[in-house]
């Protein structure tokens, strides 16, 4: 786990002793495992496994005695030394989306005299946290240090919030688990001042009132190609790092070659791989890397990389059927020879729910825990370098929301593919002929429909969102359920009157509130992208590989930014995304696709999900026989377990809810069995966030 933490304090400006834990002798409390990068009066550190090439610090020279300027981008950036100069002046003189343009992922701060700003991605896979502290502000890019430094108490109304409503932003707030700490959200830049803070946006938002100018689809689908080939190529241009020194080799072992041994001793493969699911986001990722041309010490390249092959890795599960035509397309691109195909197969070892006892600490929880094993088996195959797809489906889809803005700008024929989509989805039955006009309708009474109406309404109807809760089984029924403002999640069927309660509260709140409000299908879209980003956050934490970096190009702002150019009439078509990727390779000069490439494999995934349930139902049991969540009054043990027990035994009950439930619980044992601290020093903290390692009662906290 990486991140890094700083702070901003008024104190420096009296040379008082004390506010920002600092003596006259030096400094008395820091991170553990930290690597200084600028110190008083505002320090900054890096914590964590950084490699060299992922920490760039530039300075400015200024005249004597005029403020300090420089910049610290942590990550992967693709920018140079000088263009990091150019957006270092820029953004002192205000413009602080220059900070955001460069390819890759990173972490920007700049320090101007005693200014701090700190700038988050445009997703949320990079976020920012912030608590007071010592008559300042402190900031970090993971929440758990920032807990500890403060001894902070779990905040149960956000996990409450967090299960009931997990694509609404308005339930959840700038708020975290832990008390005390907040996010700034996706596409928003942290300012302090000493020791104030103020949160600002960087990208212009759009008008309600008047449509934005409609960008042409050819030259839109041109960005998201340069800013996937920027992006691969930020990763393809970095030095490349060999793995650290590891268990030595146990020698021959039948049935067992030496990527096999070297994966089942945690090492990843030097170079650069990616994953090759049959999809087409990661193959995509995988075709670009290895197609690159002249790139000095790349993928078949003409300098010091020439000859060297990308290592794509599928990804077999041997219990779950209906993959074969998947494996058969990734089986079809490997042909190509720039890639070296690995094939990794696993059974019921890899099953969601699997080695649930084991596993790290995150920084929050996610539905993504229960799945970490089953990434972790992937991924040990791959490279120190290795490409994900991850986001595309949220980057370049159409939330079903996005009817509605089409709706709003009275372009009512660019919804009849999607909605005929839709009723074939449904197959030959009565039911399929009114899907057209129940979505039309749906569509229309969320364009009509106020932000603060639809909030409103939403937190009237929370209160019953455990009882008779619909089941969505087919794409018109979670279509017409996404067309609304905000919708309660799939754990919000098993908590608790009082939990679901609280959460309206915070929504009838956030109705009233000003607020510069988007268009609803923008605004939905928004929302399950910051989900899916911080999702994957968790997983880079819960899977992770020592020397291993995970990248996910889509999620990187340039991509994120050039995606939001598309036209809303192209992003609805069925089958768009596909259609996009291909379009992108084909001006990257790919052309041959195997047959049915892009076809959705979700079915595949959600019967492995009942399959792993079943197998570990008595695992899953045991950790709801006395649950914290329970404690905290968020379930009721019992239903639960009846729930699991129904699901295991082919119900249809939303399997996405359940996983949310265990992951939540999962890191609630994980947080208050763990020990140590973040920091260290005659003034650290004497306890760690959840003080006394114990769930506090609800009754105990504050709304």
């Amino acid at each position: 786990m990486r991140w890094l933490v700083g702070w901003s304090s008024i104190a420096a400006s009296f040379g008082t002793v004390g506010a920002v834990g600092h003596h006259a002798e030096g400094r008395t409390v820091h991170p553990v495992g930290s690597q200084l990068l600028w110190g008083d009066p505002d320090p900054l550190w890096a914590v964590g496994d950084w490699r060299p090439d992922e920490i760039r610090v530039i300075t400015v020279a200024t005249p004597e005695g005029a403020p300090t300027t420089r910049l610290a981008v942590l990550g992967c950036c693709g920018a140079t030394d000088e263009q990091l100069r150019v957006g270092l002046l820029a953004a002192r003189g205000g413009a602080l989306r220059h900070l955001t343009a460069w390819s890759g992922s990173y972490t920007a701060v700049v320090q101007i005299g005693r200014r701090i700003t700190v700038a988050g991605d445009l997703a949320g896979a990079r976020p920012v946290f912030h608590t007071p502290w010592a008559n300042g502000t402190a900031y970090a890019t993971a929440a758990l240090p920032l807990a500890d430094l403060i001894e902070a108490q779990l905040d149960i109304g956000h996990l409450a919030a967090l299960l009931a409503c997990p694509e609404t932003p308005e339930a959840l707030g700038d708020g975290t688990p832990y008390a005390g700490v907040k996010r700034i959200p996706p596409g928003h830049a942290l300012i302090l001042r000493e020791g104030s803070r103020e949160i600002t946006g960087y990208e212009a938002v759009a008008s309600l009132a008047v449509a934005a100018p409609q960008t042409d689809p050819v030259s839109a689908v041109e960005g998201v190609r340069d800013a996937l080939v920027d992006a691969v190529r930020a990763r393809l241009t970095a030095p490349r790092h060999a793995p650290e020194t590891l268990p030595p080799d146990p020698g021959p072992v039948p049935g067992m070659g030496p990527a096999e041994r070297r994966a089942a001793r945690g090492a990843p493969v030097p170079g650069i791989g990616s994953d090759l699911s049959g999809g087409s986001a990661s193959a995509t990722l995988a075709l670009l890397a290895a197609g690159l041309p002249g790139l000095p010490g790349t993928v078949l390249g003409h300098g010091t990389g020439a000859g060297e092959r990308l290592l794509a890795v599928t990804f077999n599960d041997l219990s779950a059927q209906g993959r074969e035509d998947e494996l058969e397309r990734a089986r079809a691109i490997a042909s190509n020879p720039r890639l070296h195909h690995v094939v990794v197969a696993a059974g019921e070892e890899a099953l969601p729910y699997a080695s649930l006892e084991s596993g790290p600490l995150t920084d929050e929880p996610a539905p993504s825990l229960v799945v970490a094993e089953r990434h972790r088996r992937r991924l040990a195959a791959g490279s120190a370098d290795h490409f994900v797809g991850h986001g595309a489906r949220q980057v370049l889809d159409a939330h079903p929301a996005r009817l509605a803005d089409l709706l709003m700008d009275r372009r009512r024929r660019h919804i009849l593919r999607p909605v005929a989509a839709l009723a074939r989805a449904e197959g030959p039955s009565t039911h399929s002929l009114f899907v057209p006009l129940a979505v039309y309708r749906a569509a229309r009474r969320l364009a009509r429909t106020s932000y603060r109406t639809g909030l409103e309404t939403a937190a009237s109807l929370l209160p019953e969102a455990n009882r008779d809760a619909p089941d969505l089984d087919t794409p018109a029924d979670a279509s017409l359920a996404s067309l609304t403002w905000s919708r309660p999640g799939p754990a919000a069927r098993w908590l608790t009157g009082e939990a679901l309660a609280e959460v309206s509260v915070r929504l009838q709140e956030a109705a009233i509130r000003p607020a510069s409000v988007q268009r609803p299908g923008e605004a939905r879209a928004r929302a399950a992208l910051a989900r899916h980003a911080a999702d994957q956050r968790i997983l880079e934490q819960a899977a992770e590989i020592r020397s291993q970096r995970l990248h996910a190009p889509f999620l990187d702002n340039q991509v994120v930014r050039a995606a939001r150019a598309l036209p809303e009439s192209l992003r609805v078509q069925p089958g768009a995304r596909a259609a996009i990727l291909r379009r992108v390779l084909a001006g990257a000069g790919i052309h041959d696709l195997p047959p049915g490439w892009g076809t959705p494999s979700q079915a595949t995934s959600t019967a492995a999900g009942r399959i792993g349930l079943r197998a570990a139902l008595p695992d899953l049991i045991a950790l709801f026989d006395a649950p914290l969540l329970a404690d905290a009054g968020l379930i009721e043990a019992r239903v639960v377990r009846k729930a699991l027990r129904a699901a295991s035994e082919g119900e249809p009950l939303p399997l996405d809810g359940l996983a949310e439930l265990a992951s939540t619980e999962l890191w609630l044992r994980r947080l208050v069995t763990r020990r140590g601290t973040c920091w260290t020093g005659t003034a650290a903290p004497r306890q760690r966030a959840v003080a006394g390692g114990v769930v506090p009662a609800r009754r105990t906290l504050q709304p």
